[in-house]
């Protein structure tokens, strides 16, 4: 399945939808997870902690 991860629009709004460990659960269960770049930004989450787990930004 593909889970595609988008950024945040809502003004001030901190979360992400999936964090770097859930990407990461997600890729060993063999799905594909695309993140939007900067998506988890606002959540201390940068885009090399995605990519690092496999994650496409």
């Amino acid at each position: 399945m593909l889970i595609g991860v988008p950024l945040e629009t809502a003004q001030g709004e901190t979360r992400v939808a999936v964090t770097p460990e859930t990407a990461k659960k997600l890729k060993a269960q063999g799905h594909t997870v695309k993140v939007q770049s900067g998506a988890g930004v606002a959540a201390s989450a940068p885009d090399e902690a995605y990519a690092a787990v496999g994650a496409e930004i």
